[in-house]
């Protein structure tokens, strides 16, 4: 909170997270930081879900204080399989408590939160196990082989779409102990292979300080920055085919993944390393995407970049409508003069609510604004900034003005900028202050061409807004000359988990018949796969499907819906089909 409130103060919680709790689990990250909305946005909330001070004053959902206990047995594993885990992990490293289990059973979409705040505890593994090197992974996967025990991938646990999900018991791999080193570093080629286990921050720490941590000759950056950075994998990332917020300049992860090395229940999978080849088609760009469903992804080679954020150039333009921006934003793109690294348009909606959360409002730039008459409400917020070299950053940013300047857009500098990257990682928090008085957020997105991109955004739209006194907040995150996505986030007052289901349900169905792509980098998972053949086509489809066989005839690996590949034909979703 940037400023004390000068009126009431919601009863936010500030106090300690116990270490073993359900608030443990289902909080964003540090279990000490609390975000909480500024007194506008907090005013503005109160009106739009006609709420009143008193309603905050006491907590409408369960803080989620209390230890982690259920009795909920195993499904598969016995005891013969634990002694046998043992002897590949010791006994340390293999565990079966409550805690453990309930801790990597959840992602972090309202679905999963709202049923860990209930204590609706489901699809729990048997027992977790924390590998250390690639051989433990690939004997666990052979005994599960062998004794037909599902497997299952736990990251850094920030899926949004069930995807870690232990929904037939099992095992399940927690990645985040021990399985993050750095197993190579080439400066020749400019690459990196890690254990997927390690997080973004200790990726790039390990790069940004790359003369000191690999002997390198100078500071690298792996460039990859999704908004759950600070609490993700870096095999999360490529499983899912992630994008980060520079992904603009610097590319989704697979233009940065080069190899990859997968323990699969057929044996090991090694895909080449060379930067392009013609050799049939990319097993590279086939394995990654594969959510575990084919194996578990052991190592990755990434491609790095020099860091040199003493050239980055900041910037941000308000245009005066949603249609104007578009416009604006497809000729940056397609210029060919280069491109923005961060490059983010927001829709009047969410514009609206950015000068809130980011102190905008607190300025002189609302009547400004007015002065030039541009109506917030109407106007649209662009912002982003260059990397790369001395010139390069600087004829990028001159661009952007140019364009920006001639579809009369009005330049407000990088201040907007920079308050938006102060908050760009930490923005999640707010949502677990502000559920426990029963308001909802959470997020969908999707991938369309610049051609049929106010069509996909009007229709699901629609649907976010037949709801009754629902925020959806929309903006473009990741560009392309062809193309952008659209990134829809909506907060709703909401506790009930049907309520939810059925909403969420209706907004992928929204995306599947707009004819967009059903995600462009938070994956598909389990909640997703039931629209997936629907949009890809079925023919397309089995293509998936005869590499499950292939890789996992035993459908060991992610079972329970992952990518639909295990869903009947009565479970999946048609584009002509109407949602029940």
């Amino acid at each position: 909170m940037s400023k004390p409130y000068k009126d009431f103060e919601p009863k936010w919680y500030y106090g300690k997270v116990p270490s073993k709790s359900y608030r443990s689990i289902f909080k964003w990250g540090d279990p000490d930081f609390v975000k909480v909305p500024k007194e506008t946005l907090y005013k503005m909330i109160k009106g739009v879900f006609h709420m009143k001070d008193e309603d905050f004053k006491s907590y409408t959902a369960d803080l989620g204080l209390d230890e982690v206990k259920f009795d909920i047995a195993p499904k598969i594993v016995k005891e013969e399989d634990i002694k046998a885990l043992k002897k590949i992990y010791g006994d340390e490293f293999v565990r079966n408590d409550d805690y453990s289990r309930l801790s990597v059973a959840y992602g972090k979409t309202m679905y999963d939160l709202l049923r860990l705040r209930q204590k609706k505890i489901e699809n729990i593994p048997d027992v977790v196990v924390y590998p250390d090197t690639a051989e433990q992974i690939e004997e666990t996967v052979k005994y599960c082989v062998e004794k037909k025990i599902p497997l299952y991938v736990y990251g850094g646990g920030s899926s949004v779409t069930r995807g870690v999900e232990c929904m037939k018991g099992g095992i399940s791999m927690d990645m985040r102990l021990r399985y993050n080193k750095v197993i190579s570093f080439n400066e020749v080629d400019q690459t990196i292979t890690v254990q997927t286990g390690m997080s973004g921050p200790t990726l790039e720490k390990i790069l940004n300080e790359a003369v000191k941590t690999l002997g390198a000759h100078r500071a690298y950056t792996c460039g990859h920055f999704p908004q759950s950075f600070e609490y993700s994998s870096v095999g999360g990332w490529v499983v899912t085919r992630g994008a980060g917020q520079n992904s603009t300049y610097y590319g989704k992860i697979e233009d940065i993944v080069l190899s990859q090395k997968y323990a699969t229940p057929i044996g090991r999978i090694v895909t080449s390393h060379y930067p392009r080849e013609a050799t049939g088609p990319s097993l590279n760009q086939i394995m990654m995407g594969s959510e575990g469903t084919f194996g578990v992804l052991t190592e990755v080679t990434l491609r790095v970049f020099r860091y040199m954020p003493e050239y980055r150039k900041r910037y941000s333009f308000m245009f005066k409508d949603f249609d104007t921006a578009q416009a604006a934003c497809r000729e940056m793109m397609q210029a060919e003069d280069g491109f923005s690294s961060v490059f983010r348009l927001s829709d009047p909606e969410e514009t609206s609510i950015m000068m809130k959360l980011y102190g905008v409002d607190e300025t002189p730039l609302p009547k400004l604004l007015k002065l030039k008459g541009l109506e917030i409400g109407k106007a649209c917020l662009f912002l982003g900034f260059s990397d790369g070299d001395k010139g390069y950053s600087k004829n990028v940013a001159k661009s952007i003005k140019r364009i920006a300047h001639r579809y009369k857009g009005m330049s407000l500098t990088g201040y907007v900028t920079k308050g938006w990257e102060k908050g760009r990682f930490n923005d999640p928090y707010m949502r677990d202050s502000m559920q426990d008085f029963g308001i909802m957020t959470d997020t969908l997105e999707c991938c369309v061409n610049w051609s049929n991109m106010s069509q996909v955004y009007n229709d699901v739209r629609k649907f976010c807004k037949s709801r009754p006194d629902t925020i959806c907040m929309t903006h473009l995150s990741h560009a392309y000359p062809q193309g952008a996505n659209l990134y829809f986030i909506f907060i709703a007052k909401m506790n009930d988990l049907d309520e939810y289901k059925r909403y969420q349900d209706g907004i992928l169905d929204a995306i599947q018949k707009s004819g967009a792509a059903m995600s462009h980098h938070h994956g598909i998972g389990k909640a997703f796969a039931p629209w997936l053949e629907g949009e890809m086509g079925h023919l397309e489809y089995q293509t998936f499907e005869v590499l499950k066989k292939h890789f996992d005839p035993d459908f060991l690996m992610n079972p329970g819906g992952t990518l639909g590949l295990d869903l009947t034909k009565d479970e999946k979703i048609d584009k002509d089909q109407k949602l029940k």
